[in-house]
């Protein structure tokens, strides 16, 4: 146990990072270079399942427009096939998401490859279920890749990243306790970016929180949760910011910010909702009105 979270710790650890004003290289080094930066003020926004609002969710057009819109984080879905190909999937299943029906569990590549993906009101398009390793080549030096249920299947996925070289590039976050992250992420000599998912919605919170303060060194960031804005909830974030880490939160919904979400952005003024998270310390917002808040950010000096 002491073994695996010394090494998780000294994994995680950060290094004096230069910012990326001062940093040449791709986009996606650049991006990479922030998220390594805890001093830096400008905020990182993050496409959840890419921008589907206009394409078919976690689809290669819906990728590529979040690339072209200045995103810095691309957020994907992972589901299994029945031959162990690793296909981009928020459900268990097809049958929300395409022309088709079944468990993903259950069915072949090359059967998922016959259905085409659906966009906005239902309607069909030509697009087709992309593979994670699609969407890595798309992605490679353009914009740094947020894989959901990633550890899970972290196995499978950190060979791709070896083959494309894109481990510095692509981020996986999980509610694992500290030694259990430790255990997976031992195997391998170099891993993905990695940061703990704090959800104050859930039992385990306290857990997980308190398996990585033990480690007593400032891991790369903290996604912190809370559908009520608790003084334990504040105290946490001004911890994990003094502490050295970033600080990840989610405007997807009201479960995951206390309300101040994207509809209450749309709707009313974009600055009493992105605003206070920014004034709360986020430097990365996960979103899905990705232009929304860039558009905000960009008002206040905050994004490129």
């Amino acid at each position: 146990m002491i073994r695996l979270l010394i090494f998780l710790a000294s994994l995680f650890l950060f290094g004096a990072c230069a910012s990326s004003e001062s940093v040449s290289g791709t986009r996606a080094e650049r991006v990479v270079s922030e998220i390594h930066d805890p001093a830096s003020k400008k905020v990182l926004v993050a496409s959840h399942r890419g921008d589907w609002r206009n394409y078919p969710e976690n689809s290669l057009p819906a990728i590529r427009s979040a690339i072209e819109m200045g995103v810095d984080i691309v957020e994907i879905d992972l589901a299994l096939t029945s031959d162990s190909v690793l296909v981009l999937c928020h459900d268990r299943t097809i049958d929300r998401t395409t022309s088709g029906r079944g468990l993903i569990a259950e069915i072949t590549y090359d059967s998922i490859r016959r259905v085409n993906l659906r966009a906005g009101q239902n309607a069909v398009t030509h697009w087709k279920v992309p593979t994670l390793e699609e969407a890595l080549i798309l992605c490679k030096d353009k914009i740094v890749v947020n894989i959901d249920k990633g550890f899970q299947y972290y196995g499978l996925i950190h060979p791709l990243l070896e083959k494309y070289g894109m481990l510095e590039q692509v981020l996986i976050k999980s509610n694992v306790t500290a030694d259990r992250a430790a255990a997976t992420f031992s195997k391998y000599d170099d891993n993905c970016l990695f940061m703990p998912i704090v959800n104050f919605g859930k039992k385990s919170y306290r857990k997980i929180l308190e398996s990585y303060e033990r480690l007593k060194y400032p891991l790369l960031a903290y996604e912190i949760c809370w559908s009520e804005y608790t003084p334990e909830v504040e105290t946490c974030m001004r911890e994990v910011i003094a502490g050295g880490s970033k600080l990840w939160v989610n405007s997807l919904w009201p479960s995951l910010n206390g309300g101040l979400c994207d509809d209450a952005a749309v709707e009313g003024d974009p600055a009493e909702v992105y605003g206070k998270l920014v004034d709360m310390g986020a430097t990365m917002i996960q979103t899905d009105r990705p232009e929304l808040l860039i558009s905000y950010l960009r008002s206040r000096g905050l994004h490129d």
